[in-house]
């Protein structure tokens, strides 16, 4: 079973149709290339291969079949979404989901609060509660 079938890259990353990330704080880095697919650009997204930041999603142009690498998502401060007709966000779902699954070893999301309300206690505190 799976012998000779390779996973999809694209299985990582959430995608937003016709949307492009626009940085407005000017550290943040993008890296762009001509490449035929979008599974090529999820590919070396997940891998990190040739960029000096880490991958947290990419944008697609459709028309050039341009891949923009970014080292941010749509959850970053210091972005702004735009409409764009030509562009396909493609956004790791690690970077933008909103649970935690298994132990959370790996959540990499934004939510610090619990059902009810409260503050979750840092993962490198053993206060209140020892892991």
């Amino acid at each position: 079973e799976g012998r000779g079938k390779r996973r999809n890259p694209l299985h990582d990353f959430k995608k937003t149709g016709e949307l492009m990330l626009i940085k407005v704080n000017k550290t943040l880095e993008v890296k762009t290339k001509l490449l035929n697919t979008t599974e090529q650009c999820a590919k070396r997204c997940s891998r990190n291969k040739g960029l000096s930041f880490t991958c947290k999603a990419f944008a697609y142009d459709r028309v050039t079949k341009r891949c923009h690498w970014l080292s941010f998502n749509s959850l970053t401060n210091g972005v702004r979404k735009k409409q764009d007709h030509a562009f396909d966000l493609y956004e790791k779902k690690d970077y933008v989901r909103n649970c935690i699954i298994g132990k959370g070893a790996d959540y990499k999301g934004t939510i610090s609060v619990t059902k009810s309300g409260i503050q979750c206690q840092a993962w490198n505190s053993m206060i209140p509660h020892e892991h």
